[in-house]
């Protein structure tokens, strides 16, 4: 099983997510240069956390054209598996992969700080490791996170069962107390109708290790290996 993590001027947790996947994980795994378009013999591709092009117009609105984006359209909709973490879900978002947009923060603050979020779906190939409704202790970092649906889009994740993650409480209470950035429906990340394409704020491979005060992210790269392997068995 290989791993993709892709590269765009302004990424600056690709070596984070890198390092998850090298050194905890032990799986192969290799940088694509933005300008890349060939995505043969990987088996998941990791869209990183930072500034894609500075976050000039708007965040993942540049990022959206670089050439690697049309390889990744077509790899997932060939139901390859794919997850955009903070300015990769901006990214995917604005590529059209996943439904919704990304405004400022409704404090209109950078926001960098451990939360708590529930795990709305945990039949997915994403959070298959974790317990129906487990609370995550998870790390946020980011200025635009403040994910935003209109009323018929929010029904139809709801419908589907689309929202993986949701801002909470310690407890697990839902409420715009706990929501950080102000997201439709404390949403903190959402999947495509087929399952294959994850989207979150919150950064898992800053949560992989006990010595980071939380392992709570690790789970989500261990539930995408398990799948894989499966698939692979089949």
């Amino acid at each position: 099983m290989k791993f993709g993590i892709v590269v765009f001027p302004g990424s600056n947790c690709d070596q984070d997510c890198f390092y998850v996947i090298k050194d905890v994980f032990k799986k192969p795994v290799k940088y694509i240069w933005h300008k890349d378009t060939n995505l043969k013999g990987f088996d998941c591709v990791i869209l990183p956390g930072g500034f894609s092009y500075g976050d000039y117009l708007r965040t993942g609105a540049i990022a959206r054209f670089s050439p690697v984006m049309n390889s990744i359209t077509d790899f997932a909709r060939k139901g390859g598996t794919v997850i955009g973490i903070c300015n990769g879900f901006q990214i995917l978002l604005e590529a059209g992969l996943l439904p919704g947009v990304m405004l400022r923060n409704r404090g209109l603050h950078f926001i960098c700080k451990y939360v708590y979020a529930k795990t709305e779906n945990n039949h997915t190939r994403f959070t298959s490791l974790y317990n129906a409704e487990q609370i995550l202790k998870i790390p946020i970092a980011h200025n635009e996170g403040n994910y935003y649906i209109d009323a018929t889009g929010l029904r139809e994740l709801q419908n589907n069962n689309q929202i993986v993650f949701r801002y909470c409480s310690v407890a697990g209470e839902i409420s715009d107390q706990f929501n950080p950035n102000g997201a439709s429906d404390n949403i903190a990340g959402i999947m495509n109708k087929k399952g294959n394409v994850l989207g979150m704020m919150p950064h898992p491979e800053r949560s992989s290790e006990r010595e980071l005060g939380s392992q709570d992210g690790y789970f989500i790269f261990k539930s995408i290996l398990k799948w894989l392997e499966m698939r692979r068995a089949w």
